[in-house]
């Protein structure tokens, strides 16, 4: 949780903003091992995190990819809102904003949030360890790639 002062002397806690990177390319998901040294480390996950101040939520998202896979995307629909207080795994409360991202190329190398950078096949993703409710999100857009759907949903 964030706390804040806000005008009248009064506080608040406030929830993070949080962005993930959903990048499929032929049949295969682009996932994280998150490093041992973060909030559920050794677990697979999207690339993602925090939305800087200074930045859209689109931007922030390319940033994020880029930082932890090294890959460049491109924004190709918002999925979902997640705002469940009770998100599994949280050492502190956010709301997460999940990208449908189109891969454009590999120009950089993944900083160390990542130990791992995966291009996962859907069918070898069952009996995995995931971090917080990515296994969820990944089931999300699984239905929604086979059957299209309105977008984005809001949690």
């Amino acid at each position: 949780m964030i706390t804040c002062t806000f005008e009248k002397g009064y506080t608040a806690s406030l929830r993070h903003v949080v962005v993930h990177a959903i990048v499929e390319d032929r049949g295969k998901l682009l996932l994280v091992r998150r490093s041992n040294a973060l909030v559920e480390g050794g677990k697979l996950a999207f690339p993602g995190g925090f939305l800087n101040r200074d930045e859209t939520a689109a931007q922030g998202v390319l940033r994020e990819l880029r930082e932890e896979t090294g890959w460049e995307g491109a924004v190709v629909s918002l999925l979902r809102i997640n705002s469940n207080p009770e998100r599994p795994g949280e050492d502190r409360q956010n709301v997460v904003l999940e990208y449908i991202i189109s891969p454009i190329r590999q120009s950089g190398k993944p900083d160390g949030e990542s130990t791992e950078v995966l291009w996962m096949p859907f069918e070898e993703l069952s009996g995995k360890t995931f971090a917080f409710d990515h296994k969820e999100t990944i089931e999300l857009y699984r239905t929604y790639r086979n059957a299209p759907f309105p977008l984005p949903i809001m949690v």
